[in-house]
């Protein structure tokens, strides 16, 4: 008779409660949707170990493309000696440097480290450097020193100077309580051995991880122009610009996709770029020696070799840039949990994925067919985006003002402490894990990232998981 009772009583207040009484407080559940863990549609790999998540080819290479990938691999990996050596295939180094390795800054093909303490070895960090810039010809190097720092060199050789780092520490608070702290750097330099660096603008970078850059040399201009908004016509608050950087192939600008400000327009350029600024190498697309006043250039041995006029010739070159192309991007783990689903809606709910885009389809890749007409989620719109006075190196590259920064492609995030044991994040490096580079963002993300601070503990935590499935 009781439970009778009871059951009456039940069904009356319920009957007399609305749909929304019922549900007002219960989460709406994020779905799945078909195939959101290919990043890269088929071509996506299943490896997530340190030695395969980002060093793994795209899976329909031909033998001859994979014997290609292999010598791109060793190639990567090999460390360059000065001219003149034993060993031809390699030498060249210097005579000022940042690298002996492309490995040595990305290891495992993943992302470099900042520089932590003074007189530390650098693992993937360096200093660009201007005195100005042109947005048709871009940054203007120091008249001694060029565009970036180089703290080593070849025996005998005095290195630039050394990089001094400091840091601040930054207390905050979220809604509920929580408390944060960031610790943001500040960087200098001592012993300066060709002069004076006082008043040179710098910007601290870090290096990339590898994967899916074939991917990203082959989107053409019309789909990354898709979501620019320059003058924020549609009143969101974002406004997503290209930059326009100098084609070196094309002698033309041409639109930027690769670098932290989208200041190199091919992964060709870029490779290029990389061997003359970090590992003192020419090639047929930079083959000036990079050298500071001070050092005859003329007067030391190169590692041109025999009827060659550049120290990575293009047979050489052609294999590294099919190694870098041919990179996947590993497929998404944990993609069905709840905790995980649900932090996508808070990442589409933030407006995340306004900057952070992941719908596009590939155009022509120049090196690799195979990589046409692909779907593709990188999680970036590849757009310059003012990220706000905190995060501003205050240089300008091309059309990229001191705050504009290309938003960074998220795909495989949650790899890199699998990969590189550590998860510093953001240009330079600052940021100790996602949670504060969330925390970092400003400028035309200041509203997601002050909706972020707004959000419990537990949808917090549903945010970080969902992005540690990239």
């Amino acid at each position: 008779m009781k439970k009778y009772i009871f059951f009456i009583l039940f069904a009356t207040i319920l009957s007399s409660c609305t749909k929304e009484d019922v549900y007002k407080n219960i989460e709406p559940t994020a779905t799945y949707e078909t195939g959101e863990e290919f990043l890269v549609s088929e071509l996506s790999i299943q490896a997530f170990t340190a030695d395969k998540a980002f060093g793994r080819a795209i899976p329909i290479l031909s033998d001859l493309e994979l014997s290609f990938f292999g010598v791109g691999n060793a190639m990567f990996d090999q460390a360059w000696v000065s001219a003149p050596a034993t060993t031809t295939s390699r030498d060249g180094l210097g005579p000022i440097f940042n690298a002996r390795a492309c490995s040595s800054c990305h290891l495992r093909d993943g992302r470099g480290k900042p520089l932590l303490k003074t007189g530390a070895t650098s693992e993937g960090f360096l200093i660009r450097l201007g005195i100005g810039n042109s947005e048709t010809t871009g940054p203007i190097g120091h008249h001694t020193y060029g565009g970036q720092l180089q703290d080593d060199s070849n025996l005998g050789i005095k290195k630039e100077a050394d990089i001094q780092v400091n840091f601040t520490f930054i207390d905050g608070v979220y809604a509920d309580g929580t408390k944060y702290q960031l610790r943001k750097p500040t960087y200098s330099f001592l012993n300066e051995n060709y002069g004076s660096l006082t008043g040179v603008e710098t910007s601290p970078r870090v290096g990339q991880q590898m994967i899916g850059l074939g991917f990203i040399d082959a989107l053409s201009e019309a789909s990354l122009l898709e979501n620019a908004d320059p003058n924020d016509a549609d009143n969101d608050g974002i406004s997503g610009r290209a930059n326009y950087v100098w084609n070196v192939k094309k002698s033309k600008l041409t639109i930027g996709k690769f670098g932290w400000k989208s200041n190199q327009p091919t992964l060709d350029q870029q490779i290029a770029g990389a061997f003359n600024g970090d590992m003192g190498l020419t090639t047929s697309i930079f083959p000036v020696e990079n050298c500071p006043d001070g050092i005859d250039c003329s007067k030391l041995s190169n590692g041109n070799n025999v009827g060659e006029n550049v120290e990575v010739p293009n047979k050489q070159f052609s294999r590294i840039s099919l190694y870098m192309a041919a990179l996947s991007v590993p497929k998404r783990r944990d993609f069905k949990e709840k905790n995980v689903l649900q932090g996508k809606k808070h990442f589409n709910d933030l407006k995340c994925v306004s900057c952070h885009v992941d719908n596009f389809t590939t155009g022509k890749n120049t090196v690799l067919p195979q990589i046409d007409n692909i779907k593709i989620k990188p999680f970036s719109d590849f757009l310059l985006h003012d990220m706000g006075a905190d995060l501003a190196d205050n240089r300008g590259d091309f059309l990229a003002n001191g705050n504009e920064w290309r938003t960074q492609p998220l795909w495989g995030l949650g790899l890199i402490e699998t990969v590189n044991k550590h998860t510093f994040l953001l240009h330079d490096g600052r940021a100790r894990n996602i949670e504060e580079a969330i925390l970092w963002h400003g400028g035309e993300a200041n509203t997601s990232k002050e909706d972020f601070k707004k959000l419990s503990k537990e949808k917090r935590d549903q945010l970080l998981a969902y992005l540690n499935s990239l």
